[in-house]
């Protein structure tokens, strides 16, 4: 407090001199000499007081530091006395609140205990009896499900051995079935690895279609179509002539079967190696068995002017129409059409139809003389109806006068009295005796 005094009244006689200075240079220079020798006395005034409250304030400073050390000290022996009642009291506190809530967790603990104990025994108690039902109900359940279970078990094991035994017949069937079918195929390819029994394949194929579409005497097999040689076709389709009079012409059908040109041919569109040269191979060899036909079996008026090749199989077919210009060539240059197995059927049924048409014109007159019979008989039928009609009327108007004739005695019976029961039977023997004794 002393030092902040001091310090406003040094900042005061600071201010004090500034103003006195400032006021000093605005007056005169003769009063200059005065009133800085008024300046100095008040100077050395100001300083002298200065001294005199530092050397104050330093007494002050001394005393308030001796009396604040001395208060400070009782303070803290005070402070000291206090701190320790206070903690000899909280010590006290503190060990007797240890010793009551020791007490009440030893007590709390006992009945903890108990109460435990008591709950152990009783979830014991009802733990055994769960147990107990439990295990009477796990039994029973246990016995019932072993009896469902072996019945169960019994069915599924014999369907699943008969099913196991069924099956094994089927792949023991299947296994013979896939033997069979083994050894057929390995006939199929030596049949057609051989260039006879490739023909007779075709032939047999040919001769299938011919039996499904035709009837037996509209085809021949193995026909002579030249007398003057001795080669045979495989099939010939009869066309009938025009007329009764006229003979029946041939149409030969032959089967080619160009095997190994056709599969030259596939491995080449496949790998696409020598390509075209395969391909004039294979129409090559067409083209040589479309001229076989048409110089051992065309022989008009014997044979049409044309024949038929057929070819087994749809691919075969079907590589002769791809190629260019090559049917129209045959049709062209040999008389010779190409078809397939299943063109072939319905080539057949519009040569079936053209049969049927022409059988129909040559039954044309047949027909009408069966018509005009028809016409006679259905005008006589007419007559025997007018007759039959008079007749049944005749039989009528008898029916009716029997009609008549017999309400009329009905009429004249009613006053007539009835016999008892007794003597109609007796009269009923009696005309079974008479009518006895007539037939013997």
């Amino acid at each position: 407090m002393t030092d902040i005094l001091i310090a406003i009244l040094i900042a005061l006689a600071i201010i004090q001199i500034i103003l006195m200075l400032i006021w000093i240079k605005k007056s005169s220079d003769n009063q200059n000499s005065e009133k800085i020798s008024s300046i100095e006395n008040k100077l050395e005034n100001l300083s002298g007081d200065i001294l005199r409250l530092e050397r104050i304030n330093r007494d002050d400073s001394i005393q308030d530091r001796e009396e604040l050390s001395r208060q400070l000290k009782e303070n803290r022996q005070e402070l000291t006395m206090v701190l320790r009642n206070f903690q000899d009291i909280l010590q006290n506190s503190l060990l007797e609140l240890n010793k009551m809530q020791s007490d009440k967790f030893d007590s709390l603990s006992t009945r903890q205990q108990d109460l435990l104990e008591k709950v152990r025994e009783a979830i014991e108690k009802r733990l055994e009896s769960i147990q107990n039902n439990n295990e009477k109900k796990l039994e029973e359940m246990r016995m019932t499900v072993d009896e469902k279970l072996q019945a169960s078990v019994e069915k599924r094991f014999n369907e699943s051995f008969k099913l196991i035994s069924e099956r094994l017949d089927m792949v023991q069937q299947g296994l013979g079935e896939m033997q069979t079918l083994a050894t057929g195929v390995g006939d199929l390819k030596r049949v057609l690895t051989n260039v006879k029994t490739r023909g007779t394949l075709g032939e047999i194929q040919l001769g299938t279609i011919l039996e499904q579409v035709l009837s037996p005497t509209q085809y021949e097999k193995n026909a002579q179509c030249n007398p003057d040689s001795m080669e045979r076709v495989e099939y010939a389709i009869v066309m009938p002539g025009r007329n009764e009079d006229d003979k029946p012409v041939l149409l030969p059908i032959d089967s080619k079967f160009p095997m190994e040109d056709y599969q030259r041919l596939v491995e080449a569109y496949d790998t696409n190696t020598n390509l075209e040269q395969v391909l004039k191979s294979f129409e090559n060899s067409v083209k040589k068995n479309a001229k076989d036909i048409h110089t051992k079996y065309l022989n008009p008026p014997t044979t049409t002017d044309f024949g038929i090749m057929f070819v087994p199989t749809e691919g075969l077919y079907a590589e002769v129409l791809r190629r260019p210009g090559l049917f129209e060539y045959l049709q062209r240059e040999h008389k010779i059409t190409v078809v397939g197995p299943s063109n072939l059927v319905a080539f057949l049924s519009s040569l079936q139809m053209g049969f049927r048409t022409l059988a129909i014109e040559k039954r044309s007159s047949e027909v009408w003389e069966l018509l005009s019979a028809v016409k006679t008989e259905f005008s006589n039928f007419g007559t025997v109806l007018d007759k039959t009609k008079k007749k049944l009327q005749e039989a009528t108007n008898v029916i009716d006068q029997a009609s008549t004739r017999s309400r009329a005695i009905e009429r004249r019976l009613r006053d007539v009295q009835v016999l008892p029961s007794s003597s109609v039977i007796e009269i009923e023997t009696v005309m079974e005796e008479d009518i006895e004794d007539d037939q013997t």
